[in-house]
């Protein structure tokens, strides 16, 4: 009883650390991840544990995707941009 109860309250303080906690899709993946674990034999920790690091990773993955597409609309808008003409200097006519 005493280490479910250690490992609850280590667990509760690991998230609320701002930097674990607010990482992009261990929440997501964390709470997925328990759910899987414990319905595998009672591994919730382990679960979440493993979770986070898969959620954080396909966040990762798909912000990139994001920052990619977001990069190749700019290049595409820039090149459908006419460009403006340049004429050449005109010289002065010859004197006579």
């Amino acid at each position: 009883m005493k280490t479910r109860l250690f490992i609850g309250a280590l667990a509760l303080s690991i998230c609320s650390l701002p930097g674990i906690a607010s990482a992009k899709g261990c929440l997501k993946g964390g709470a997925v991840g328990a759910v899987g674990g414990h319905l595998a034999g009672h591994h919730g920790v382990l679960g979440a544990a493993a979770g986070c690091a898969v959620g954080h990773h396909v966040a990762k993955k798909d912000d990139a995707k994001k920052e990619q597409a977001r990069q190749n609309a700019q290049t595409a808008a820039r090149s459908s941009q006419p460009t403006p003409q340049t004429q050449a200097p005109q010289s002065a006519p010859a004197k006579p």
